[in-house]
C-alpha cells in the first residue's frame, strides 16, 4: 500500500484514516492535502473505500495506484493548460502593444498637414481682393466672387 502512494507523497501530505464501519466493514480514506495555497481544490480530492478487510487487502492497493496516477495526470494535466493559457495571455498582450505602438506611429504622419500649392491662377494677379473661404460641416468652400469678378448672364427665350 505505501509503495503506491509514495508518487503522491512526493509532492504533499496525505492523511489515511481507517475506520471501522459495521461488525464486517471497513472505512477506509486518503485525503491529499493541498500542496499550496493558491492549487487547485480537486488535487485535494479525498478516495475513501469501504469494504471488507479481506476486500480492502485485496484491492486497496490497486485501486490507490489508479487514484495516484490519475491524480498526478490531473495534476499535470492542469499545469499544461495553465501554461498555456499564460502564454497565450502574454502573447496576447503583446499583440495589443505592438498594435497600439504601430497607431501611435501612424497618426503623427496623418497629422502633417499637406504643403500648400505654390502656383496661383492668374486672376490672383489683379487688384481686386481674393474671394473670402467659408467653411462648413463639409469643409471649405469658396464664397461668392467679389463684384469685380461677377458676371451677368442673360437667357432670352
Amino acid at each position: 500500500m505505501f509503495t503506491e502512494l509514495m508518487p503522491l507523497l512526493a509532492g504533499r501530505t496525505v492523511l489515511i484514516t481507517v475506520a471501522r464501519e459495521s461488525d464486517t466493514t471497513v472505512r477506509a480514506t486518503v485525503i491529499p492535502k493541498r500542496a499550496k495555497e493558491g492549487e487547485n481544490a480537486v488535487l485535494a480530492t479525498p478516495l475513501s473505500f469501504v469494504g471488507t478487510p479481506e476486500e480492502l487487502d485485496r484491492d486497496f492497493a490497486k485501486e490507490l495506484t489508479a487514484y495516484v496516477d490519475t491524480h498526478q495526470q490531473l495534476s499535470s494535466t492542469l499545469a499544461r493548460a495553465k501554461a498555456t493559457m499564460e502564454a497565450a495571455a502574454k502573447a496576447a498582450q503583446e499583440e495589443a502593444k505592438r498594435k497600439a505602438d504601430e497607431r501611435r506611429k501612424a497618426k503623427p504622419s496623418n497629422l502633417t498637414p499637406a504643403p500648400a500649392s505654390t502656383t496661383h491662377p492668374a486672376a490672383s494677379a489683379s487688384s481686386d481682393p481674393a474671394p473670402t473661404i467659408a467653411s462648413n460641416l463639409f469643409g471649405a468652400t469658396q464664397a461668392e466672387p467679389s463684384n469685380s469678378e461677377q458676371k451677368e448672364c442673360r437667357l432670352s427665350l
